[in-house]
């Protein structure tokens, strides 16, 4: 019985071990400014369509939206649609206790997610967002259905997936697991994922170098090629809009600070001169 439990912990502790050792995914770049006001007016109508459902996003009022080009009633008669006034915040209707019910957390406000998703690795709240809503796959073992690779288990279903269109999922990583003989060993397992969602996996032993010198791989592959490349702009969209609602005057603090250092350097070059002026008849 000793032996029997002791081997289970033995393999316990090399799997975590194991998954410890997975380096994280890394958020790819996302790749749309926020200076591209078409961008945002389809990042503006795709967030109050899909995110708005179930995400608030109460710091920002909807004649905010005027900033991107649209006027009070473009954004009346087409991004309003219960009855709300252009002055009022983005709410929703589900409170936290239907959300905790249905989801089992509450879906956070995404006001200011861009900047809340910034790292200190160097990876901004765009590129997080960008990444996070490009890597979700079907996986038929969570509540939801659905799992992503950047924030694995996470409770948010995958609401845009028919923009995005059916895709597969292939897996590879590297695990260390005990053998018979009291030896760890080496396995290469890959996962597909098919299009429900369902996972098929493989096993193979390497020798430790190989094991050591592999790294975590995940490769999508788009049943619709043209949908999903769709699909990759609208959410350089989407993510390029949820920038700008986290902070609505960036540009214009950006270009106040440009103004202000050019007057600046102006005001240091006549105070030289100034200077130069009240000190020459001093040797």
């Amino acid at each position: 019985m000793i032996k029997t439990l002791m081997a289970a912990l033995t393999l316990l502790l090399a799997c975590a071990g194991a998954q410890a050792a997975t380096p994280a995914m890394t958020p790819e770049r996302a790749p749309r400014s926020s200076h591209d006001l078409a961008s945002l007016q389809n990042g503006a109508r795709l967030f109050i369509n899909y995110c708005l459902t179930c995400h608030s996003a109460q710091a920002v009022r909807y004649n905010t939206l005027q900033e991107l080009g649209l006027s009070e009633q473009q954004i009346r008669d087409n991004l309003l649609f219960t009855g709300e006034s252009t002055s009022d915040p983005m709410r929703i209707a589900m409170t936290p206790e239907e959300a905790r019910k249905w989801f089992g957390i509450t879906p956070p406000d995404l006001s200011v997610i861009a900047r809340a998703k910034s790292t200190t690795g160097g990876a901004s709240g765009s590129d997080y967002l960008y990444t996070y809503l490009r890597s979700f796959y079907r996986d038929s073992s969570t509540l939801t259905g659905w799992n992503n690779l950047l924030a694995p288990g996470t409770a948010m279903p995958h609401a845009l997936w028919e923009r995005q269109g059916p895709r597969e999922l292939k897996r590879v990583f590297v695990r260390e697991t005990p053998g018979p003989g009291g030896d760890n060993r080496w396995e290469k397992v890959t996962t597909l994922y098919d299009v429900q969602g369902y996972a098929m996996s493989t096993a193979r032993p390497v020798t430790p170098e190989e094991g050591q010198a592999a790294m975590p791989e995940a490769v999508f592959k788009a049943l619709d090629p043209a949908r999903a490349a769709a699909y990759d702009r609208d959410i350089a969209d989407l993510t390029a809009f949820m920038t700008w609602m986290a902070e609505p005057v960036r540009h214009f603090r950006i270009q106040l600070g440009i103004g202000v250092m050019i007057f600046l350097g102006l005001f240091l070059l006549v105070a030289w001169r100034l200077n130069a002026a009240y000190w020459k008849h001093v040797r």
